[in-house]
């Protein structure tokens, strides 16, 4: 099930929610910084490699790094523009260019949120701004056959906040089970599209089950569009991972 060795993974977004989980359970990949390996500049994903003489090495990258909160690219979409499209599209040139393998975290948001229990191939349909830019990304990584687009949704552990939606379905799991399954899907060969996450349940139930005073937010209450059921259907997951 798993055919890759850590130290030829190279994963973009390691200072965020994510790529700061898999580094505790692939601590041998490669995380540049920032400076290191901007996305939004086609020329120092190149220089990155040229300097460091790594491209021979790198077999698989994980593009992780994104502009991921709703309320602020309904503020500044230009930013989720740059980085979340722009961005993952000079991550899909990069692939291209060096025949590396292409792992893509997205986001259940990229469906309408009127259905629930949502298959890989189920039509797509964002209503905010933020899962726009991320189907842009998708757009750009199903170019490249090459590639594994995974859709999830997750959380800090504990639960962050001081309210949750409570008419909100999703499958939202908690980061460390995320990372968990996503180290295993980059070491995969697996490629095309793959849900993960936790059980279907209200926002407000899940986020109880480690912050049982958290409150009770309403969709209506804050300043984007939020789809009311994008819990994933995670059959595909289910029969790899038995394997």
């Amino acid at each position: 099930m798993e055919k890759l060795q850590e130290s030829k993974i190279l994963i973009t977004g390691g200072s965020g929610l994510l790529g700061t989980a898999l580094k505790k359970v692939l601590p041998n990949a490669l995380y540049p910084t920032h400076n290191e390996f901007d996305i939004t500049k086609e020329t120092s994903l190149i220089e990155y490699f040229k300097k460091k003489d790594w491209k021979l090495d790198i077999d698989t990258i994980f593009h992780g790094a994104a502009f991921t909160s709703p309320p602020k690219i309904e503020e500044n979409p230009e930013r989720a523009l740059s980085d979340n499209i722009e961005g993952t599209s000079a991550i899909v040139k990069l692939c291209m260019t060096f025949n590396f393998r292409l792992v893509y975290m997205s986001t259940d948001y990229v469906f309408k949120g009127d259905q629930g229990n949502y298959l890989e191939d189920a039509p797509v349909y964002p209503v905010n701004k933020y899962a726009w830019s991320k189907l842009g990304g998708e757009c750009a990584v199903r170019l490249y056959d090459n590639s594994l687009i995974i859709r999830t949704s997750m959380s800090p552990e504990p639960f962050p906040y001081e309210k949750a939606f409570i008419d909100q379905i999703a499958t939202k799991e908690y980061i460390s089970k995320v990372a968990l399954k996503t180290a295993k899907l980059i070491k995969s060969d697996l490629t095309g599209t793959i849900h993960i996450g936790g059980k279907r349940q209200r926002i407000y139930h899940f986020a109880r089950e480690t912050k049982p005073d958290v409150g009770e937010l309403f969709t209506s209450e804050v300043n984007f569009k939020v789809p009311k059921d994008v819990s994933l259907n995670q059959r595909r997951w289910d029969k790899w991972a038995k394997k």
